[in-house]
């Protein structure tokens, strides 16, 4: 093949075929507002007109502070049609760690609803962070008006998209066009939960993410006739590539702002929804809710922990179809995907669930992905990867690679370096592989929890807990949680002569909660005596696990005792 027909991937091509094929079907619905894809496509344009009049160099990182909206589905296009590089960033962060992020990504302008805009710009305005700030519309359709303008710094989204002149950007002799030339370029940079010190900045390509929604694509079966529902952040991962994925379906994506079971259950009746992505505590908000009733065409894909057969049973009891994926920030969302085999249609609801639960096999626009031992050579650099027998038995490390694999940590070479070792990513989630290939993540390395679908540090959280007075020493660890997952349990040690109560418990909760976002904050506390540790002075969390999981059987857990709450 000639190499000058080759033309560079990248999701933009998805909104404008769309909007040229389907131009007045409904792309997305946003509250009352139902825009077409060919308004989108002009809403698109005009965006990013305004970005580059506002002097957007190319490969300049835009912030998105906001919950599920048209704004926020609309910048994934946006922004990189202007060449800049869009940034989605966690609602639920404390504002210092906002400031962190818009200070590493060097976010000039930052989008944002009003009250999180509010919480961080004193934070961002003493460190000298962000440019603009543009408010974007409420969940009513309103457009908010900035509370405390100076000098045209915190500006609305109308007023800032009028001044892109439709289908023009910087240079009035310049069309913007739905192409790149280069696919390797950046389209997103998305920060990891910061699971080993700092978060990181997981650098998105244009290539990346076009293939990795066209994995999406039929992985979960999107069509034109598809009503896609916004319960995944789409500040996370990118929202698995979905905006883009259910754009290269033409499928109608409906933007929900808040995971209410009631509400859910309003816009599948009401608005057809038929898929949806979530964790395993938006299945269990949906099953739950008073609302719930069967159903003939809903599904829904789930991660960050693995569905509970409870939950899995639940959903099938109504007609939901479930299916379990597995991926990281590091892989643009889900790699690996549990494709149901037909013979399971003859297993019992239980025996189903638990294989359901298992990660699977890698998606088709991933590569293999293997489980392996890591073997030094001579030097730490120098590694080779065998993998473990698909026995069902052996444990090793999750290892990817392939175009659905991230191009780098952003500004952290020796990140990117560590992280590649071998030639393989490195996921640090310890697994086993089955016979017939499926693999099952058994444990995370770094001792990462997941709840709710985010990743925890706890060795974040234990710094959190341990600054306050009354606490000596401290171990959190996770621990299993038919809602979320899994959720945060903090085995503490108290100062001299500090005695547990009731206000104590809250007084540690409070502290933590200035320090750290909230979704981190531990709510179940276990005083005892000392932590268990090896001979240098390392806790052993694998102890505590071993007498939670005797407390959860109805055991008495030896040297604990129940925390202030009782």
């Amino acid at each position: 093949m000639t190499a000058g027909l080759n033309v560079a991937l990248t999701p933009l091509r998805f909104l404008d075929r769309s909007a040229t094929i389907y131009p007045n079907r409904t792309a997305c619905v946003d509250g009352p507002r139902r825009i077409t894809f060919e308004e989108m496509r002009q809403d698109a344009l005009r965006l990013a007109g305004a970005l580059q009049r506002r002097g957007l160099r190319p490969g300049a990182r835009v912030g998105m502070l906001a919950a599920n909206s048209y704004e926020a589905l609309l910048a994934q296009f946006a922004v990189p049609l202007a060449g800049g590089v869009l940034v989605p960033i966690n609602t639920r962060l404390a504002p210092a760690e906002v400031r962190y992020i818009c200070d590493h990504a060097d976010i000039g302008i930052l989008f944002g609803e009003q009250d999180l805009i509010l919480a961080c710009r004193r934070t961002l305005g003493s460190a000298g962070l962000v440019d603009t700030f543009v408010l974007i519309h409420n969940e009513d359709g309103s457009q908010p008006q900035p509370q405390f303008p100076d000098s045209g710094v915190v500006t609305t989204f109308d007023d800032f998209i009028a001044g892109g002149d439709e289908g023009n950007g910087g240079d009035a002799d310049v069309r913007l066009t739905f192409t790149v030339v280069d696919e390797d370029a950046a389209i997103a940079i998305n920060y990891t939960s910061g699971t080993t010190g700092r978060p990181k900045g997981v650098v998105y390509t244009h290539r990346g993410a076009y293939l990795a929604a066209l994995g999406m694509v039929m992985t979960h079966n999107y069509t034109r006739d598809t009503v896609y529902l916004w319960t995944l952040p789409m500040f996370h991962c990118s929202g698995w590539c979905t905006g883009w994925a259910a754009m290269a379906a033409t499928s109608t994506q409906i933007a929900l702002r808040a995971v209410r079971g009631p509400e859910i259950w309003r816009l599948i009746d009401d608005e057809g929804v038929s898929s949806l992505c979530g964790a395993p505590a938006v299945l269990a908000t949906i099953v739950g809710s008073d609302d719930a009733h069967p159903v003939t065409n809903l599904s829904i894909a789930t991660a960050g922990a693995p569905p509970s057969p409870t939950v899995i049973s639940a959903c099938e009891d109504l007609g939901i179809d479930v299916i379990h994926v597995y991926g990281l920030t590091e892989t643009y969302g889900p790699t690996v995907a549990c494709a149901p085999q037909p013979e399971w249609s003859a297993l019992s609801t239980a025996e189903r669930a638990t294989l359901k639960s298992r990660q699977g096999l890698a998606m088709v626009t991933s590569e293999e992905v293997r489980v392996v031992e890591q073997v030094a050579k001579n030097a730490p650099q120098d590694v080779t990867l065998v993998d473990v027998p698909p026995d069902g038995e052996t444990m090793g490390e999750v290892v990817m690679r392939g175009n659905i694999v991230m191009r780098e940590y952003f500004h952290n070479p020796d990140a990117t370096a560590e992280a590649f070792l071998g030639g393989w990513f490195h996921s640090g989630d310890l697994a086993m592989k089955h016979p017939d290939g499926y693999i099952q993540v058994l444990d995370r390395a770094k001792d990462v929890v997941i709840s709710g679908g985010e990743n925890i540090s706890t060795i974040e959280v234990e710094q959190a807990i341990i600054s306050h007075p009354s606490v000596a020493d401290v171990s959190v660890i996770g621990v299993p949680d038919d809602t979320w997952g899994e959720a945060l349990r903090a085995y503490v040690v108290l100062s001299p002569g500090v005695e547990p109560d009731a206000t104590l418990e809250q007084a540690v909760i409070d502290h933590c909660r200035g320090l750290i976002a909230g979704y981190k904050v531990p709510r179940d506390y276990r005083v005892i005596e000392e932590l268990p540790r090896t001979s240098t002075g390392k806790v052993r969390k694998n102890v505590l696990r071993d007498e939670a999981g005797s407390e959860n059987q109805g055991e008495n857990p030896p040297g604990a005792r129940r925390g202030p709450e009782e």
